[in-house]
């Protein structure tokens, strides 16, 4: 009779205490797959819990716990990057298989934890970091293996897209379903890594690396937030057809006579305007999706709940599974490589600058209703070779000023930048212009 499985839950809130009650609930069901028992012998906890059996030891050092000889695999749910970072270094050097959730960490300093798994040839699983129940990770990493991903968009956060969903839904402004966010606990008191972007930019990061099989480097991922987002924009582009969404893009570029220095990978996450009638668009309140275009298979979408304990628990326990199997074989190197990639083929494609990006263009100018000043606008945009796709001309909302809405064709964003301050230098025009980008996801 194989030995069992001794996992130890480093932090007991909603998703460690998650994680205990998918094991009790479907313990039979887990033996069944695997063919071991598995049993929580340790809990990494700052205050005792009443709740969980005598027979878990609960301790206060989460050091000592991710070392302990009575653990075969630590469960890191405590997140953050300082604490969190020290455990998951001490359990690999003490020769443990780690899952973890936490996918800031794994952004920002995934490249030194995963060599130092490699060098103690034990496996970081981390199916939880992005998209929660959504088994994004597994699919890229295996499932498309034998596939190669030109480009992804993924809507992988669920309290951005619950703002821009009630937003156009139900007309309200962003700081209202903002505070609402608050109130159901879909975002923080401090929403900043949602509502700014930091948040999807760290899955992102994830995403792409194991996509393009490159390093990981969230320094490098161009993020850009909700806040400016106004019911004005939003009404306007259902008008257009589309809808705007907060979506983080990895996108393979390998460049063309026309724009000899797009070359590279592009990893942007910001607000965007979408065709109404793709999957993407129609993912709605907290729910993920993350759409693959991958050769030869084509596109194919992910879909479902990017949060919450039953979904990450999920997550985090299918990468516990796939461990249990490693560790049922005696060959402790024997799994999928970190980033998909055997880590000595991991390239060093450039990642692009911003100005170096390549998309269409939602932009609203108002200005006074003058003789010219439309063709003024679209000389500018003709001069810098920007292509225009539909120009929306809505009824005066100040006196004597209009607001000019223009979609554009793909354009390489220093373009854009060059027509913009040119188009904002005519004495016409009234204010900034707005300007969001446009992805037609073909």
């Amino acid at each position: 009779m194989s030995k069992p499985i001794k996992l130890a839950i480093l932090g007991l809130g909603t998703v460690g205490t998650g994680v205990i009650n998918l094991i009790n609930d479907n313990l039979d069901e887990l033996k069944r797959r695997s063919g071991r028992d598995i049993v929580i012998t340790e809990v990494g906890t700052r205050r005792q819990r009443d709740d969980i059996e005598s027979s878990i030891i609960q301790n206060s050092d989460l050091m000592a716990t991710a070392a302990s000889d009575n653990v075969d695999i630590v469960i890191e749910v405590i997140g953050g990057t300082t604490l969190a970072k020290d455990v998951i270094m001490h359990a690999i050097k003490h020769g443990k298989h780690v899952v973890t959730a936490n996918k800031a960490l794994l952004a920002e300093h995934g490249n030194e934890i995963f060599a130092l798994a490699e060098a103690h040839n034990v496996h970081v699983a981390y199916e939880a970091a992005v998209a929660g129940g959504i088994p994004i990770i597994k699919v890229i990493r295996e499932a498309l293996a034998a596939n190669k991903v030109d480009w992804l968009a993924g809507i992988i956060n669920g309290t951005g897209n619950f703002i821009m969903s009630e937003m156009r839904d139900k007309g309200r402004p962003f700081a209202d379903v903002l505070a609402e966010a608050q109130e159901l606990g879909y975002a923080e008191a401090d929403p900043t890594f949602d509502v700014e972007g930091i948040d999807a930019a760290h899955k992102l990061a994830l995403l792409a690396s194991i996509a393009f099989g490159i390093p990981l480097q969230f320094d490098k991922v161009y993020c850009e937030g909700i806040r400016n987002i106004t019911l004005q924009d939003v009404n306007y582009a259902e008008e257009l057809g589309y809808r705007i969404k907060h979506v983080g893009f990895a996108v393979r570029r390998e460049g063309d006579s026309d724009h000899p220095d797009s070359a590279g990978i592009e990893l942007r996450v910001h607000p965007t305007l979408i065709p109404q009638d793709t999957l993407l668009a129609n993912v709605n309140g907290v729910k993920n999706a993350v759409l693959v275009n991958s050769h030869p298979l084509g596109q194919t979408l992910y879909y479902g709940d990017g949060a919450g304990a039953g979904a990450t628990a999920s997550a985090v326990m299918a990468d516990v599974m796939d461990l249990v199997r490693v560790l049922g074989t005696n060959d402790r190197g024997h799994h999928v490589p970190h980033l998909a990639f055997i880590p000595e083929a991991l390239s060093n494609t450039p990642i692009l600058r911003p100005e170096q990006m390549i998309t269409g263009y939602y932009l609203r100018v108002h200005a006074y209703d003058n003789p010219g000043v439309l063709a003024d606008i679209t000389r500018i945009l003709s001069d810098a070779g920007i292509n225009i796709d539909a120009i929306l001309q809505k009824p005066a909302h100040k006196v004597g000023q209009v607001p000019v809405i223009i979609l554009t064709l793909p354009v390489v964003e220093s373009q854009m930048n060059l027509a913009i301050e040119k188009i904002e230098k005519l004495n016409a025009v009234t204010d900034k212009v707005v300007r969001i980008r446009l992805d037609e996801l073909a």
